[in-house]
């Protein structure tokens, strides 16, 4: 059993009003974003929430996102827009704007969670361990890359999530090719030196730490087939962590969420080097809500089912940049 139980408010699904779950979107992560956005539907629907699905961009409104929001009457937005204008901040600046309120962390916070340089920057300057990096270019040296970095490497796009266009490098041969790969997601392109430990990622819901989920994949890491397509990933819960090392993982995801300026509910991935200490990875400001996913999985271990889940995100809604 997990040794980590939510405690839950007690809420009246009335009082959010006319929901709407905003999904789809135009990034890399739309059909993911489309599959979360509906069983969070579900989900709040199940909890007796008025909710209706507003598909950003998608065949059924084409109109601009701006025209969408204020041509619908809607109280409360549950934000499962997945990457780009979803999760870099322009959906929480565009909402103040509307004073709607949203889950999910403000513009500000959603903006530095999305750059994954600014963002280990700002881990760095608090003291908090991350793995050593650089930032590619065209013309970056890849031989001095490999040198400063070791091998292998990993090589990912710097404001993308799911595990789209990351690559392994085993040789400096090769970091060329993975350089262009992650390019075409986007156009800041890091290094990150190879973390040879477990994977880990700790979720977060009103100021509270959800189960520590240890990851296993038999692929080379945990990428998108390993996230949402596989059946054979393994999640543990609990982690095989000791008490102490769990209490330190939360502590440490708790202030990397915080010190980025985050709220509400998200999630903080992290690895362990091989050394056996934790390294931050990422922060997800709008993590996965797929039936892989893994913000319910830790809830469920806490004792929290889905629709309740759904409910107890929902009422962390503010007009984003309000407190």
């Amino acid at each position: 059993m997990s040794r980590t139980v939510f405690s839950a408010e007690k809420l009246d699904p009335v009082e959010f009003g006319r929901v709407a779950v905003l999904m789809g979107g135009r990034s890399a992560e739309r059909e993911i974003s489309l599959v979360s956005g509906a069983a969070v539907l579900q989900g709040l629907l199940d909890a007796g929430v008025d909710a209706f699905a507003l598909d950003a961009f998608g065949d059924q409104g084409r109109e601009h996102i701006l025209e969408q929001l204020q041509c619908q009457h809607i109280d409360t937005v549950f934000n499962m827009l997945h990457g780009g204008e979803g999760e870099n901040g322009t959906l929480a600046g565009v909402l103040k704007i509307l004073e709607i309120p949203s889950t999910g962390s403000d513009m500000a916070a959603s903006a530095l969670a999305m750059n994954k340089v600014h963002c280990k920057l700002a881990w760095q300057g608090a003291g908090l361990p991350t793995a050593p990096f650089r930032v590619l270019t065209a013309s970056s040296d890849w031989k001095t890359v490999t040198q400063e970095l070791g091998l292998p490497l990993m090589v990912k796009p710097g404001r993308e999530g799911s595990s789209i266009g990351m690559t392994k490098v085993e040789c400096a041969e090769d970091l060329q090719a993975a350089y262009e790969l992650a390019a075409k997601f986007d156009s800041l392109v890091i290094a990150e030196k190879w973390l040879r430990g477990r994977e880990f990622t700790v979720a977060t819901l009103r100021g509270q730490m959800l189960p520590v989920i240890c990851l296993e994949t038999e692929r080379e890491f945990y990428d998108y087939q390993a996230k949402y397509i596989d059946d054979d990933t393994r999640y543990l819960i609990p982690s095989g962590l000791s008490i102490e090392k769990e209490r330190q993982i939360q502590e440490i995801s708790l202030q990397a969420f915080e010190i980025i300026g985050c709220s509400g509910w998200g999630r903080v991935d992290l690895m362990e080097n091989a050394a056996g200490e934790f390294q931050l990875l990422e922060v997800n400001t709008v993590p996965g809500m797929t039936g892989h996913s893994l913000v319910p999985m830790a809830a469920r271990a806490a004792g929290l089912d889905f629709s309740s889940l759904t409910l107890q995100i929902l009422s962390t809604a503010r007009v984003p940049g309000n407190e």
